[in-house]
C-alpha cells in the first residue's frame, strides 16, 4: 500500500510504502515517524489513518481534480462555440462525448482512502465495500476541530508573547 501524506515533521508532501507486517511509518526527509499498532492495517487495508490515527476514512476515485475541472471547462467551451455557430447537434455531441469519457474514467479508476483529518491518501489497497463515500457532516466536524485548534494556538502564542488577547 502506498501512503501520500503531508508530513507533520517537515510539513512537506511525502509518499511512503507500507508493506504488510510493517511496524512503522516514517518520512524519508526528516526524523518524523509513527509506530503502527496491531489493528491499524488488517489484510492490507488501513482501519485508521496511519499518519494521524483518525478512525474516519472515506473513499473516492483516484483522479486528479485539476484534470477533471479542465475537462469540464473544455467541454463547456467547445459546446458553447459549436452552439454559437448554430450547430446544436455538434454542441450536444461534444457534451455527450465528454460525458462518455467521464463514465469510462469513473468505471475504470481505482478508489483510494482519504483521511478526514489530515487528508492522507491510501492507494493500492483492496478496499472492498467497507468504506463509505464522502460525508459532508463528518468533514465539517473535522474542519471545525482544526479551526478550534488553530484558534487555541493563536491565543496561546499571544499570551506567551505578552500581548493582550
Amino acid at each position: 500500500m502506498q501512503v501520500a501524506f503531508h508530513c507533520p515533521g517537515c510539513e512537506q508532501a511525502r509518499c511512503a510504502s507500507v508493506a504488510s507486517g510493517s511496524t512503522m511509518l516514517h518520512c524519508d526527509a526528516c526524523a518524523w515517524s509513527r509506530n503502527l499498532r496491531e489493528g491499524d492495517v488488517v489484510q492490507g487495508v488501513p482501519r485508521r489513518c496511519l499518519v494521524c490515527g483518525c478512525g474516519d476514512l472515506w473513499r473516492q476515485k483516484d483522479f486528479p481534480q485539476r484534470l477533471g475541472l479542465t475537462m469540464v471547462a473544455l467541454g463547456a467551451v467547445l459546446s458553447t462555440i459549436a452552439w454559437a455557430y448554430h450547430l446544436p447537434a455538434t454542441a450536444l455531441g461534444v457534451l455527450l462525448a465528454f460525458a462518455l469519457v467521464d463514465l469510462l474514467l469513473f468505471s475504470f479508476m481505482k478508489d483510494v482512502l482519504v483521511c478526514y483529518r489530515c487528508q492522507a491518501r491510501f492507494r493500492h489497497a483492496d478496499l472492498g465495500e467497507d468504506y463509505l463515500r464522502f460525508n459532508l457532516e463528518t468533514a465539517e466536524r473535522y474542519r471545525q476541530e482544526a479551526a478550534r485548534v488553530a484558534q487555541s494556538h493563536q491565543a496561546q502564542s499571544r499570551r506567551t508573547a505578552g500581548s493582550p488577547p
